[in-house]
């Protein structure tokens, strides 16, 4: 019989269960640079890339603003940014903006479309301002003896969001400041500050603020921030819809390009459903998928008309071949790929049911299904939601029960009053007891129901400031159809000798603190094909040389650290006699490679193990070296030892 889901496909595309690429995909992106240009933000210092050369916050946040736009002329064209500089004396010139935007903030680039044009611009100003540490304070002057109110810039914000931002976009702000108290002492300014801030949230924005913080002046976000930007926290006290999403980005100046690109792509909710914790008891959550792979963008198909080039779309067309014409979609039927052929002798009657809801399938013929039919088997007649079925201790999950990656879920307070405090409380007593939930859970209507284990999470802070959010972990757990047995067979053991020899150079190259951090090495064919595609987009000349592959093995380091003990652990193993002891398989008609290639038979020449290999060994070496093949095992191993001197 075949998988189950070989005949239970009405979409391919609608097969995968836990994300649904399209709506990533129609979804535009709106990210909105609102950077500071106080005196400190423009006092020049080193640059750690450049010699003899200045550069300043101000430099390295615009510098940011722009690779991170670079970056998305490949893998978001349809997304929108747009720049705002505050605490400058210079003024917006735009018509349709000069009444809205508030004094002392300017808008450099408004929100439009990423375009190659306005991002080249802005690599002119930075080169310039390279060659003139001086040019971005006469270009934007900085304001002297005060600071523009914040509850001003977030209305500036809102305005420049107002005009140029798609309705149906995600819409965020990247504020950037190494200011901590822009207002000591003005509670009127705080409230006005939260208040405007609120207005902004409300519109569907959110703020990604990146605090810069240097060892002269660190960032106290305690100061001012904290009670204007309020973290989205699960407590008991805290019944605000949230402002700011999971943490407050405090970074050293260089480590700010990398923690922007960290925040770039915009936190979307796979499925919003239920939570149905028991009769009559349901909560509102949202999930989020942690990891998605990235792959290279579609191409297109494009048709020359000669004086242009127009883009040629596809469609998908069923057609009765008996009579050349298009069929209705919504008329087709499903059947599974086993059964009988049709008997043309039965009747075309489908056995009717009158009004019953079964339909009786004539003998000889295949049982069709409908669409709505299809659906009702994959999702069992469930709605989409997640129903609480117990509660198991952590050892019960196991390793290999990982079948899919997890979905981290959230509650929405939106669609049912009151969910942050249940899902807060579900949450804390399921740590404090270490237990984990077993569900039940549909998260699409197109989707399968599957059991999860929902392994419960409490908020941490790591290294650098980033905060690990509280929440549940939703895991897939296998059926018992997708468990298999491994096989297991007796293998030889090296001998404690060799394992120590093994451990001296393991020891020498184990990774930093023990771990791999994924969020520290792209994938080098994707950022390969990127970096290919944004050289042609500026028209700039590609440099495969100067391309780096942070995978790539530091092979010189390696052969520094453990290259000698890593000699002497393999011709320790050669003259062990169990790494060329060949096990001997029973039940298989097979015949085991035995053969060895010219590397192997050197070695073993080195170190006078010639006598180790077997006479059909040593054969199949002379003869693919057209040397005689005739004699007793010592002549053959002299006839070998004298072909490897020569040669």
């Amino acid at each position: 019989m075949p998988p189950f889901d070989d005949w239970n496909i009405i979409d391919e595309e609608e097969e995968e269960e836990l994300q649904d690429a399209a709506f990533f995909e129609g979804k535009r992106d709106v990210i909105l640079f609102c950077i500071d240009c106080s005196e400190s933000m423009h006092e020049l210092r080193d640059d750690p890339n450049y010699e003899d050369v200045k550069t300043s916050h101000l430099l390295t946040a615009l510098e940011a603003a722009m690779q991170i736009q670079k970056k998305k002329v490949i893998v978001g064209p349809n997304d929108s940014v747009g720049i705002v500089l505050f605490n400058t004396t210079r003024s917006s010139e735009t018509k349709n903006h000069a009444t809205e935007i508030k004094k002392n903030s300017f808008v450099y680039q408004p929100i439009t479309l990423i375009s190659a044009p306005a991002i080249q611009e802005l690599i002119q100003l930075l080169d310039a301002a390279r060659e003139d540490p001086d040019l971005l304070k006469s270009t934007f002057p900085p304001l002297t003896g005060k600071k523009m109110p914040m509850g001003d810039v977030f209305t500036s914000c809102n305005w420049v969001l107002r005009d140029g931002a798609p309705k149906t976009a995600t819409k965020r702000v990247f504020l950037i400041t190494d200011d901590d108290n822009p207002h000591p002492g003005s509670k009127q300014l705080v409230t006005s500050a939260r208040t405007t801030l609120l207005d902004l949230t409300q519109s569907g924005v959110q703020i990604e603020p990146f605090f810069i913080a240097t060892p002269e002046k660190p960032f106290e976000p305690s100061k001012f921030y904290s009670s204007v930007l309020l973290p989205n926290v699960l407590n008991d006290e805290d019944e605000d819809t949230g402002v700011l999403p999971e943490s407050i980005s405090i970074t050293r100046i260089d480590d700010l390009l990398s923690q922007m690109r960290f925040h770039e792509v915009p936190k979307r909710a796979i499925f919003s459903i239920p939570f149905q914790l028991a009769d009559g008891f349901v909560i509102s959550i949202k999930g989020y998928g942690l990891v998605t792979e990235q792959k290279k963008g579609t191409y297109k198909y494009f048709v020359d008309l000669g004086d242009r080039m127009e883009v040629a779309n596809s469609r998908t067309v069923y057609v009765d071949e008996d009579q050349q014409a298009e069929v209705d979609k919504t008329k087709m039927v499903y059947g599974m790929a086993l059964g009988a052929a049709p008997v043309e002798s039965a009747s075309d009657d489908e056995g009717e049911g009158g009004d019953t809801v079964c339909r009786v399938v004539p003998s000889g013929k295949r049982p069709f299904y409908t669409a709505d039919e299809i659906m009702s088997f994959r999702t069992l007649d469930l709605e989409p939601g997640i129903k609480l079925l117990g509660f198991k201790d952590p050892e019960e999950l196991a390793f290999e029960d990982n079948v899919k990656h997890s979905v981290f879920i959230y509650p929405d307070e939106l669609k049912y009053s009151g969910s942050k405090r249940t899902f807060a409380a579900l949450l804390k007593k399921m740590i404090e007891k270490k237990k984990i939930g077993l569900v039940l859970a549909l998260t699409r209507r197109n989707a399968a129901p599957v059991f999860c284990a929902m392994l419960p999470q409490a908020e941490s802070t790591e290294e650098g400031g980033w905060n690990e959010p509280a929440g549940f972990h939703l895991i897939p757990l296998p059926f018992a159809d997708d468990i298999r047995a491994a096989p297991l067979e007796t293998a030889f053991r090296a001998p404690d000798e060799l394992k120590d020899a093994a451990r001296v150079w393991i020891d020498k190259l184990c990774v930093k603190d023990g771990t791999y951090p994924p969020d520290s090495y792209p994938n080098p064919a994707l950022a390969y094909h990127n970096a290919q595609l944004q050289a042609s987009a500026f028209r700039e000349e590609f440099d495969p040389e100067a391309f780096e592959d942070l995978t790539r093995p530091k092979y010189d380091m390696i052969h520094k650290r453990a290259g000698n003990l890593m000699k002497e652990w393999k011709r320790a193993l050669l003259t062990d006699e169990s790494a060329n002891v060949v096990p001997v398989t029973t039940g298989s008609k097979r015949k085991a490679d035995v053969s060895v290639d010219e590397a192997e038979i050197r070695s073993k020449h080195e170190v006078g193990a010639l006598a180790k290999l077997r006479v059909d060994q040593l054969k199949d070496f002379l003869k693919s070296k057209s040397q005689p093949v005739s004699g007793k095992k010592a002549e053959l191993i002299e006839r070998v030892a004298d072909w490897l001197d020569a040669h």
